[in-house]
């Protein structure tokens, strides 16, 4: 008995094994047919590509057979011209390594390659919509080519700008500062006007971006200047916002010593030289402000003497309303950026300068405003 169910399980044994065997080269044979049908799509695939690259390679010779014994127009014909024989042997040349070449995909490239003429456009053949001038400080001057304020609203804006900011500067004359044309040194918002027009030799810009674009630009084709400063106007404690007090007195200082008399001055200048540009005033930015790692204060409460920050704000806003009339419009970034309490820390990285994100929120509303007045219809 003990036997013959050793046998059975034997028997049973066996035909698992020969189960298991069977079940193996089905699995291998299904395997083969997936891999075989695989190799022959390739193939297919790469035969299909190596026509469609003998064609264009065909059609380029053809091509470059027709350019040597056709000239240029207005220029010697090519059999004169030794440079472009040499330019087209070499190309030939080309083709036909190309048509040796093993890598057929790398050859349908590079073939189709060869005879482009158009080029990427430069930056002086680049089509822009319009001519935007930036006169500001640190928050328009810092990173001028990576995701800066300028760099963001010229392209949201297609505008070519020329960004005349520098870090550190304010609207006004600092007390001790010369008027004067004949002596003028103040980088202020009014040295760079007077600079621009004319007034004033712009030497004492030498060294800085604006002294070079000072050169470079045609003023006359400018669409809009755009003016932004305030925040170190505020943070000197010796700028006055107005020479004027609200009982009606005035302080014994010259209007280009203070806020609102040199954006005012500024306004009335470049309107008077250029009557076809808007100008738009940007307002400081909410700010937080610390002495080291102690806060000290925001833009609602810390004041110098001369006024908060909302208060330099508001007097921007000021100014923009009196000269509306000469397509003059404001932008409030102390309201409208964004910039908040409650947004501080993810906008501005030293409670003053904005971070990247800072810098897309403040340029979007006022590419916004721009896009508004240039194309009033949409």
């Amino acid at each position: 008995m003990d036997d013959r169910n050793k046998i059975r399980k034997g028997k049973q044994n066996g035909s698992a094994l020969l189960l298991t065997v069977l079940i193996g080269f089905c699995i291998l044979a299904i395997i083969e047919i997936i891999y075989g049908q695989a190799q022959i799509r390739m193939e297919r695939e790469r035969l299909a590509l190596e026509e469609e690259n003998n064609q264009t390679v065909q059609e380029l010779k053809a091509e470059w057979n027709q350019l040597k014994g056709t000239p240029s127009v207005g220029t010697e014909s090519v059999e004169e011209a030794g440079g472009e024989q040499s330019g087209i042997a070499e190309a030939e040349k080309t083709l036909t390594n190309i048509n040796a070449d093993t890598n057929v995909q790398d050859q349908a490239s590079e073939s189709v390659n060869l005879p482009q003429t158009a080029t990427v456009p430069t930056e002086d053949e680049h089509q822009y919509d319009m001519q935007i001038v930036f006169l500001g400080d640190s928050i328009i001057d810092s990173d001028r080519e990576n995701g800066g304020v300028a760099s963001l609203i010229s392209g949201a804006c297609n505008a070519k700008v020329y960004n005349m900011a520098m870090g550190g500067t304010t609207a006004a004359l600092m007390p001790g500062e010369d008027g004067d044309f004949a002596t003028w040194i103040s980088r202020s918002l009014m040295g760079v006007v007077n600079a621009i027009l004319g007034n004033v030799d712009g030497s004492f810009l030498d060294g800085y971006r604006a002294g070079e674009i000072l050169k470079e630009c045609d003023f006359s084709k400018t669409d809009y200047f755009v003016i932004e400063y305030g925040i170190n106007d505020f943070l000197t404690g010796k700028i006055y916002q107005s020479k004027y007090l609200e009982d009606g007195g005035e302080l014994a200082v010259d209007d280009l010593h203070t806020y609102s008399g040199a954006l005012s001055a500024a306004v009335e200048q470049l309107h008077t030289a250029f009557p076809d540009a808007g100008i738009l005033i940007i307002a400081p930015h909410y700010c937080q402000f610390y002495n080291g790692e102690t806060f000290i204060g925001d833009a609602y409460s810390l004041n110098y003497g001369y006024g908060t920050l909302v208060e330099f704000s508001r007097v921007a806003g000021y100014v923009a309303e009196q000269h509306k009339e000469d397509h003059v419009f404001f932008y409030n970034a102390m309201e409208e950026s964004g910039i908040d309490a409650y947004t501080a820390d993810k906008y501005l990285q030293d409670g003053v300068h904005l971070t990247a994100e800072g810098r897309v929120a403040y340029a979007e509303y006022a590419s916004r405003l721009i896009k508004a007045d240039f194309y009033p219809e949409e």
